[in-house]
């Protein structure tokens, strides 16, 4: 990285040594911005040593390793659960990794792996159940015991990507709610969810990495814990850099270690993590002192199923904080899905600890990489998609066209699925074969009146993974596929899925 020169230039030893003898200045992220803002960075540098960040939010690449100990006979465990929830067990004898989205068997999604890492910082008993292969050295096949965090010899807290520097903002271009990680998203870019604490995320305010990287001590679950790599999709050419962290889990409080169960999606574990960022430089004051109203990302459509999603306009955390954003013609509410309030509080800890002299900062034994670029899976298998497989040619009905019309349609033509379009050749419904009979019995005249106007349909774009699960989801047999006017362009069945199986 080539930086220019500075003006203002402290160590990390130099600001410790302040620490120590009382003198440092420390202010949280929001302080500084209000500072540079009077003062510039010049200013604000030769005045402030250090500025503390925080965020609090639900970070799904986290878990946590467990030592059991040996039992009597010994085991090598192949397979464990904790209060039903699996965790991994292919390492040695009885360590065991537990994620924090893995599901428990028996309750799904009410229930994870970051409720499991909860429970044991709250110091709550959870049961162990094991079983194994068995050995000569490892005889046991099978355990089951009670156990709480201090009865293990170490529960390690090893997040593989914390701290986004900031994310994506999620809306939903669908006719039908949708649920991902960013939240429930409603119809027709009814809401939009953000996460992230804008000024307050620690990787916003040292964007360029000066200070930040392997071995930086940190705020982590509420006790002192580190980075030790770059987190996993680390990209820091698009300003989404992230960080691998570690900390001693039996010394997290259950205040900044939560569990959580994301509606319809999965489970996940809020995690509450803050970085110090020493003022080695103005460079770094700048970046310290950015504000919510310089702090830009993206609102991207999850209601197209792709990996790259559209993005419908840039926006800033200032904007996102205000409760309200701009999308076309309308302003449409926003919700966050992490917590500014916890964020805030968690800085001003991690400023009285390092007031009190309990915290110490450290030098990065190396930097976070700048020029990381993140790959996309590479895949060998062409993918289907729903312009692939639909039928084409597709027999449709008017409103107005009589029931009896229809059913002769459908007896001839032996299909169960007719598609009602108007003289536009807009889809506004869908007749089925069994539509059909209850109208008969029900002396019904025209398709206007049996027709299900709010039709699941399909984008030519979609995989055709998605159109499987839409049939799965809503427990129909088939689904039109239109245009972006709402024409219709073709229909795919299960009769079709069920063919490109076979295929």
């Amino acid at each position: 990285m080539n930086l220019e020169k500075t003006a203002v230039r402290k160590s990390v030893a130099e600001i410790n040594e302040k620490i120590k003898r009382g003198d440092a200045v420390v202010v949280t992220a929001e302080e500084m911005v209000e500072i540079v803002r009077e003062k510039g960075p010049v200013g604000a540098a030769k005045e402030v040593d250090v500025v503390t960040t925080g965020t609090f939010g639900a970070m799904c690449s986290s878990g946590a390793w467990l030592n059991f100990g040996h039992s009597d006979p010994p085991i090598k465990m192949q397979r464990v659960w904790i209060n039903d929830v699996e965790a991994y067990t292919g390492v040695a004898a009885v360590d065991a990794y537990i994620g924090a989205t893995q599901l428990s068997e028996t309750r799904g999604m009410e229930y994870g792996g970051g409720h499991v890492i909860e429970d044991l910082v709250r110091g709550k008993e959870v049961e162990v159940r094991a079983t194994a292969y068995g050995t000569d050295c490892y005889p046991r096949t099978q355990i089951e015991t009670r156990i709480t965090i201090n009865d293990l010899n170490q529960a390690v807290l090893c997040n593989p990507r914390n701290a986004y520097q900031k994310y994506t903002a999620a809306t939903n271009s669908r006719n039908e709610t949708i649920y991902t990680y960013m939240g429930t998203l409603l119809p027709r870019y009814g809401n939009v969810t953000y996460s992230g604490a804008g000024e307050l995320s620690p990787l916003n305010k040292d964007p360029n990495y000066e200070t930040i990287g392997i071995g930086t001590r940190i705020f982590l679950g509420g006790a002192q814990g580190y980075i030790f790599w770059e987190g996993t999709q680390h990209n820091p050419t698009k300003a989404l850099g992230t960080i691998m962290t570690v900390g001693n889990l039996k010394e997290m409080d259950a205040r900044y270690i939560r569990g959580a169960s994301i509606d319809k999606y999965g489970t996940s574990l809020f995690v509450g993590l803050g970085i110090p960022i020493p003022i080695i430089n103005e460079r770094v004051a700048k970046t310290a002192g950015a504000g919510d109203d310089e702090i830009k990302t993206n609102i991207v459509d999850y209601g197209v199923p792709r990996r790259d999603r559209p993005v419908l306009r840039e926006v800033t955390y200032a904007e996102l904080k205000s409760g309200k954003v701009r999308i076309g013609d309308r302003d449409v509410p926003v919700s966050p899905l992490s917590s500014l309030k916890r964020a805030r509080e968690i800085a001003n800890v991690l400023k009285k600890w390092i007031a009190e002299k309990r915290f110490f900062l450290t030098e990065p034994v190396e930097r976070l990489p700048t020029d990381r670029i993140f790959k996309p899976m590479k895949q060998t298998g062409a993918v289907s998609f729903a312009k692939d497989l639909m039928v084409k040619t597709v027999v449709t009905a008017k409103p107005n066209d009589t029931i009896v019309s229809a059913a002769k349609i459908i007896a001839e033509k032996g299909f169960d699925h007719l598609p009602i379009v108007d003289d536009d050749g807009r889809l506004v419904g869908i007749v089925t074969s069994w539509d059909i009979a209850v109208a008969v019995a029900t002396k019904k005249k025209k398709l206007s009146e049996i027709m299900t106007a709010k039709v699941i349909t399909a984008k030519e774009d979609e995989p055709v993974e998605l159109v499987a699960r839409k049939l799965e989801k809503y427990g129909i047999s088939g689904v039109p596929v239109v245009g972006s006017k709402g024409e219709l362009k073709g229909i795919i069945t299960s009769d079709d899925l069920s063919k490109l199986l076979r295929r």
